[in-house]
């Protein structure tokens, strides 16, 4: 009798040692996860939206600063209208936020 309540304690001791190890481990990734992680991805997923959303006449602000509106777009590149000469030619991806688009005919009324 004595034999088999030593093997449950020492059963119950090693369960309780995996979470005393491992348990701190765990905490901290799921910590991370929400801490980091999730955002992080919530931030890309925006961002995503956001170029895929780009179109004729947005006002938009580059990474670099630069502020113009769009006067051509395709998948991969934008022309901006920075004055009523200058066209400069940046890659989608280097847009960083939209300041306004152009307001529709049906917006207006």
């Amino acid at each position: 009798m004595w034999f088999l309540a030593e093997e449950t304690a020492a059963g119950a001791s090693g369960i309780e040692g995996l979470l005393v190890t491992y348990g701190p481990l765990v905490l901290m990734f799921v910590v991370l996860y929400f801490l980091l992680i999730r955002p992080q991805q919530k931030r890309q997923k925006a961002r995503n939206m956001m170029l895929n959303s780009l179109k004729k006449g947005d006002k938009v602000v580059t990474i670099g600063g630069l502020h113009g509106t769009i006067s051509d777009i395709t998948d991969d590149i934008v022309v901006l209208r920075v004055n009523d000469v200058t066209k400069l030619t940046f890659e989608r991806s280097a847009v960083n936020s939209v300041v306004s688009s152009p307001v529709s005919s049906e917006e207006k009324k």
